[in-house]
């Protein structure tokens, strides 16, 4: 399965919103005629409920196709692979939980300050994408057919905030995410980099000491006590995968991503250097 467009929504409950607004407005007195056994026997609540119900859905349908629009094939395709990779990293225990949907429409929602209107299209490939059975083989397998190495580590940083929604994560959870990067050819430092980044985060969240310079290391991807001369060369290799401009073909909102990461690599370096 491949990403389609979606279609402008057709009206096909445009005559029950116009025999309704006739109704409010009270015109055609035989309309009111016929009504008015509906009205005195309690169906008008429930008719006005169906009409205002189908009236935001069809305003819903005409923002998503809007926003869909303006934006090109490449960003929608590969909004569309993350959401679906994403959810089936979530499935991997047979439950999706509030917690793991929450988490993949955060990131939509603050890391990317996606619009309601943004959101509402991000809510319904959500839906289609946890009702859905798409391989997980395929759906990397055309992910790493259309995306570079940049695109493919913002996907890995997306999987493992999913894993660690959970306070005890799995190791076959681990072990899927260790396979995906492998899949999509991420170095096995880049995969520890980001691995240990999330492992730290969740620890500190369960301490009440927070150690500054360990953060730090993780966010460099370097073990506790690295030389600075080890501390330099990690940060050249992830501020040239973390550029801004590698990951701008896929929308403004990616390269802010990128932007945010870009700083976090430079306040550890940053931290380093004024410790020498």
């Amino acid at each position: 399965m491949v990403y389609r467009q979606h279609q402008q929504p057709g009206c096909g409950g445009c005559l029950l919103i116009l025999l309704l607004f006739i109704f409010l407005t009270g015109g055609a007195p035989a309309l009111l005629n016929i009504l008015g056994a509906i009205i005195f026997s309690g169906l008008a609540g429930i008719l006005l409920f169906v009409g205002a119900f189908w009236g935001f859905s069809y305003w819903v349908k005409k923002k998503i196709v809007g926003y869909e629009s303006t934006q090109s094939e490449s960003h929608n395709r590969f909004v569309w692979l993350l959401i679906n990779i994403l959810i089936h990293i979530a499935k991997h225990d047979g439950v999706i939980s509030k917690e793991e949907i929450a988490t993949i429409q955060r990131f939509f929602q603050v890391n990317l300050r996606y619009s309601q209107a943004q959101m509402y299209w991000v809510k319904d490939m959500i839906k289609e994408a946890v009702a859905g059975d798409q391989a997980l083989d395929s759906l990397l397998m055309e992910f790493k057919g259309s995306f570079g190495y940049e695109p493919r580590l913002i996907l890995l940083e997306l999987i493992y905030q999913i894993i660690y929604t959970k306070t005890d994560v799995p190791e076959s959870e681990l072990r899927a995410a260790r396979e995906v990067a492998a899949f999509l050819e991420v170095s096995a430092y880049d995969q520890r980099t980001i691995e240990a980044k999330y492992m730290y985060r969740q620890r500190q969240q369960a301490s009440t000491a927070h150690n500054t310079a360990d953060h730090y290391y993780a966010v460099l991807g370097l073990e506790p006590g690295a030389d600075m001369a080890t501390i330099k060369a990690a940060y050249r290799k992830l501020s040239m995968q973390y550029h801004p401009d590698k990951v701008s073909h896929l929308g403004e909102e990616f390269r802010g991503v990128a932007e945010e990461k870009m700083k976090e690599i430079n306040a550890a370096y940053d931290y380093f250097k004024k410790r020498q």
